[in-house]
């Protein structure tokens, strides 16, 4: 599957409109939104820490302590990878780099469908929470699907204009929400929690054999708490997707990308801590316990009243609605960044490779939009309920979605490996681009076992044939891309020469990390 022909260069002319994003659009602090938005730090709170607790018990802040040194540990060598290669493709352009273009077509195809397939979930976890806190404050009830109709078509309307536009409404929204969290969290450890505070919730070994997740849930899933933090930083590796848009591509995708996967994880790991120190060690696990038989909506929501007040509480619902926006919309545009690359080198039709006036990726995104509308309408027809865009189309499909990301991942830190060893020598470094791959790629395989493992457990639906295929449908979709790749290498081989190596810029020098804008 791998092949090795020259690399190809395909530098298109700074005057050119198609094929070309709006040069020098973002800053540091921009890209850093994009990231961090994707990732939801609010979401992934709300929704995975009880996730984490249900497999782990008291010990979920654990889980994110060793998420966070695997995911630091495979971004040395992604980070040594997008100072070489500085395109809008990410995965499908490193992979088509170190593994060949026929694997990196394959990996293209998937990443842009696991990122429209995120957007889709997300609006409907906006949609039921949109209409269940209105319909709480309000008593009006609306359908869960308005409210995702809705949100969408803000959402490619954004897409149409400026990228820095959109930063700048995701920056908004993330500062609320990371604030908020905040808030709860310094007051929970300010005020000594339930039963005062301890260092054992930082044990990774207390993830494996907790008692008062045994005593709650009869039994602990290490597997789960793991998949539950790994699943909190989905998005973190966007950086390079914006490398086109940046003023300065490589000094920017370092700090972002460094920013935001330890940045998150102190946060993530403070957050979780002030969730099992407000509720105690093992009332820590009776309360998810309650979340999942309906006592609550969020087990958070109790801490917030209790250690600030009610107020925080109705900031949290308003949040939960807008925290999801923010997270849909960075997958809309990561993922009509995606359409974009593969259509301006031919894997899709060239036509995804147009842009608006305003330089943005106009026909890709509008095809983001057609294709999230599709996918949610066919999740609605089968169940309209408020309930099923959170536990169907908001659960059943992050699955896939994440299988697929993980799994790419991997691909990539086998991709940089090869591409040191191959065609970047002099870049080589035993840690950066050997040592640190291994690492990360052995973790995202691994978090890609727990997920299949437990994947019936993670969607509470032991008998649907959607989960039930979930592994199977990622690789086929894997399999046509490279099937892609094959046909036009028989039919059409100028186009596969070409195919994942359109860059602005490949630096054959070893990169100091400080390119001038």
């Amino acid at each position: 599957m791998t092949d090795t022909s020259p690399p190809t260069s395909l530098a298109a002319p700074a005057a050119a409109r198609h094929g070309r994003l709006a040069d020098g659009a973002l800053g540091l602090p921009s890209v850093f939104f994009c990231i961090v938005t994707g990732a939801a730090p609010l979401t992934a709170m709300l929704f995975n820490v009880p996730v984490a607790v249900n497999g782990g018990g008291y010990a979920a802040p654990a889980a994110f302590l060793v998420a966070t040194l695997a995911l630091t540990i495979f971004s040395v060598g992604y980070i040594a990878m997008s100072r070489r290669v500085t395109s809008a493709g990410g995965f499908y352009t490193f992979v088509s780099r170190g593994l060949g273009r026929i694997v990196g077509t394959g990996s293209g195809l998937l990443i842009a469908l696991c990122y429209m397939i995120f957007t889709a979930a997300v609006i409907g976890v906006l949609g039921y929470f949109a209409a269940t806190t209105v319909a709480t404050w309000t008593g009006v009830a609306l359908p869960a699907w308005l409210y995702m109709v809705v949100a969408l078509a803000v959402m490619a309307t954004s897409a149409w204009f400026h990228i820095e536009l959109t930063a700048k409404v995701l920056g908004v929204m993330l500062v609320a929400e990371v604030l908020a969290l905040v808030v709860l969290g310094v007051a929970v450890i300010g005020q000594g929690g339930a039963e005062g505070l301890s260092a054992e919730p930082f044990n990774p070994a207390a993830i494996f054999d907790n008692p008062g997740a045994i005593q709650v849930f009869g039994g602990a899933a290490a597997g789960v708490a793991l998949f539950a933090a790994f699943w909190s930083w989905v998005g973190f590796e966007m950086a390079p997707n914006y490398a086109e848009e940046s003023r300065d591509p490589k000094r920017i995708a370092t700090i972002a990308t460094y920013g935001s996967v330890i940045g998150l994880g102190v946060f993530y790991m403070v957050v979780s801590y002030a969730y099992v120190s407000g509720w105690g060690l093992t009332g820590s696990v009776q309360a998810v316990a309650d979340q999942f038989s309906g006592v609550y909506a969020s087990a958070f929501y109790p801490l917030s009243d209790r250690f600030v007040g009610g107020w925080l509480t109705a900031v949290l619902q308003l949040l939960a609605v807008t925290s999801s926006f923010a997270c849909a919309m960075a997958f809309f545009n990561t993922g009509a960044r995606y359409l974009f690359a593969l259509g301006r080198e031919g894997v899709l039709p060239r036509r995804l490779a147009s842009t608006s006036k305003h330089h943005a990726p106009g026909v890709a995104a509008m095809t983001v939009t057609a294709v999230v509308l599709v996918y949610g309408l066919a999740f609605v027809i089968a169940d309209p309920s408020t309930e099923g865009a959170l536990l169907k189309l908001g659960t059943w499909s992050p699955l896939l979605g994440v299988l697929g990301i993980l799994a790419l991942q991997g691909v990539v830190c086998v991709s940089i490996i090869r591409f040191f060893l191959t065609r970047a020598r002099d870049g080589f470094g035993w840690f950066s681009t050997l040592v640190a791959p291994v690492i990360g790629g052995l973790a995202m395989f691994g978090a890609c076992y727990l997920l299949i493992a437990n994947r019936a457990t993670l969607a509470a639906a032991d008998d649907s044939p959607f989960v039930t295929a979930i592994p199977w449908v990622v690789c086929a979709i894997f399999v046509v891309g490279m099937g892609i790749a094959w046909y036009l290498r028989a039919n059409r081989p100028a186009v596969y020469e070409g195919l994942g190596h359109f860059t602005l810029e490949i630096t054959d020098a070893p990169s100091n990390g400080g390119a001038a804008a």
